[in-house]
């Protein structure tokens, strides 16, 4: 199956992502079809050169563009739809629920604690 997806070229720490299209099971930086643009992560907002057409071309050929991706052509409107959820937050055990809400719950009775004192000499 073909897929849309993000190869990461650059330098250390000053990444620049090509959009290609090339088999899912094959490396990114391998053997690949097409670049079909070019994205930019250090600019504000992050700067994206897409061949639309070609885009296009290769979805309506049966493509399938990875989430990320997805979201980006979302964003700026090469296709139509509805995001995907890419990121998932990690599960918590229980004790790290608790231990969450007592640490929340701490910094208010601290502050509680130290507004009646001062209230108590000023009446």
């Amino acid at each position: 199956m073909l897929m849309i997806r993000l190869a990461r070229v650059g330098k250390t720490k000053k990444a620049y992502f090509r959009l290609i299209i090339s088999e899912k099971t094959k490396d990114t930086h391998g053997d690949y079809l097409e670049v079909l643009g070019s994205i930019n992560p250090h600019t504000n907002p992050s700067q994206a050169t897409l061949k639309t057409d070609r885009i296009k071309y290769w979805l309506g050929q049966g493509a399938k563009a990875s989430p990320t991706v997805h979201n980006m052509l979302v964003d700026n409107g090469v296709i139509g739809g509805e995001k995907f959820r890419v990121w998932k937050p990690k599960k918590r055990s229980a004790e790290e629920i608790k231990e969450a809400t007592k640490a929340e719950a701490k910094p208010a009775e601290v502050k509680a604690e130290e507004t009646t004192p001062a209230e108590s000499p000023a009446s």
